[in-house]
């Protein structure tokens, strides 16, 4: 994973932990020379938090942390008004002591501190504002989309249930299955009553993803996310919203200043435990953000048919075209030599494709070996 650097000044005069919940958040102070932090407790207004700054001697020489949570960055961006210096804590990240089985909120304030002041924090990168507002809506559709599919397992397994099997062709949620669903008229007139408030939700649910999607199209070709949309698009598997999907969880491809930082932020790294002479890689991590691993996997699944020369266009380069070569030279090479299961492989593609979208939208060339070395190591779980 990247490091992200921390915000705090360098002549700090406090540390300051604040363990935020929804209705109150409890702050530990404690500063540079150690000893026992003081603790206390405020509101999550914004007026309480400034008077809790005044209280402290102003913004100047102050290093204020928190945990990252379902509060957000408001607080970060509250704290950034006054002028003071703000570190957004990973809690996945944070040392655990072993045999610890109290957990309050002034203790957690104070441990916090503890580690904010000896300099064993690992930090986020808080997004911007526009990035967390295209996050929002993407996994708004995402959300959409599941309810979709849930509301369409419910509508099949009712006409199952009263004997209505579509046999008028091999795919369904088509047009045509749709009409014929259209035209079922169930015996008991509550099961019908149900079904058609079934139908009656699921043409809600299309249509706001309708909606979503036509937004979504115009968003893309908006100033703020055209260029790197465009880059992401040349690349096979990878459509309007996949690319919109990526950008609004990974933010800026530059902040990772190697791919392999890519990968693990992503999770698509395998797991490995080591000692002495043994060595053992697992399956993948699956840490991180997994809205943009589950895109790349899902692009990925293109490289299992063969390069075609007629996508070589205007909205594809030479870098995508040697993508489309590679990959799927390597997805045969892993199902058809090495015996891999097809989703193993799949997933070593994906990890390989990160890679070309990392080079192309950092505008920096890919070492050849760099993707073979992740790959590989992918594939060897």
């Amino acid at each position: 994973m990247p490091d992200v650097i921390s915000n705090a000044p360098a002549d700090v005069r406090l540390f300051v932990a604040l363990d935020v919940h929804k209705l109150s958040i409890v702050s530990a102070t404690l500063p540079p020379a150690g000893g026992e932090p003081e603790v206390c407790q405020i509101e999550t207004t914004r007026a309480a938090i400034r008077r809790f700054i005044d209280r402290l001697g102003g913004p100047e020489g102050l290093a204020v942390c928190y945990e990252a949570g379902p509060g957000g960055f408001d607080l970060l961006r509250v704290l950034s008004e006054l002028g003071v210096a703000c570190d957004v804590i990973a809690p996945s990240l944070i040392p655990v002591r072993a045999g610890d089985r109290i957990k309050t909120d002034r203790r957690d304030a104070k441990k916090l501190v503890r580690l904010y002041r000896g300099g064993q924090l690992s930090f986020v990168a808080p997004p911007c504002p526009e990035t967390e507002g295209l996050r929002d809506l993407m996994r708004c559709r995402d959300d959409l989309r599941c309810a979709r599919t849930a509301a369409r397992h419910r509508v099949s397994k009712q006409l199952l249930r009263h004997g209505r099997i579509y046999r008028e062709g091999k795919s369904q949620w088509t047009k045509t299955h749709r009409a014929w669903i259209a035209r079922q008229r169930l015996d008991d007139e509550l099961a019908h009553r149900a079904l058609r408030e079934m139908l009656t939700h699921l043409d809600g649910l299309d249509r706001q993803l309708d909606a979503i999607d036509r937004d979504l199209e115009q968003i893309a070709r908006a100033e703020r996310w055209a260029p790197t949309v465009e880059i992401l698009t040349r690349f096979k598997g990878i459509s309007t919203r996949t690319a919109l999907g990526l950008i609004a969880e990974i933010g800026d491809f530059a902040r990772f200043s190697h791919p392999r930082e890519l990968c693990a932020w992503l999770g698509i790294v395998p797991s490995e435990y080591s000692s002495g002479q043994q060595r053992h890689r697992g399956h993948i991590t699956k840490t991180g953000n997994h809205h943009a691993r589950r895109l790349l996997v899902e692009a990925a699944w293109s490289y299992h048919h063969p390069p075609r020369i007629r996508e070589r266009g205007p909205r594809t380069d030479e870098r995508a075209w040697q993508a489309q070569i590679r990959l799927h030279r390597r997805y045969r090479h892993l199902t058809t030599e090495r015996g891999k299961r097809s989703t193993v492989a799949t997933v070593a593609v994906a990890r390989e494709l990160a890679c070309f979208l990392w080079a192309a939208a950092t505008e920096k060339p890919l070492v050849q070996d760099t993707a073979g070395d992740q790959l590989q190591e992918t594939a060897a779980a």
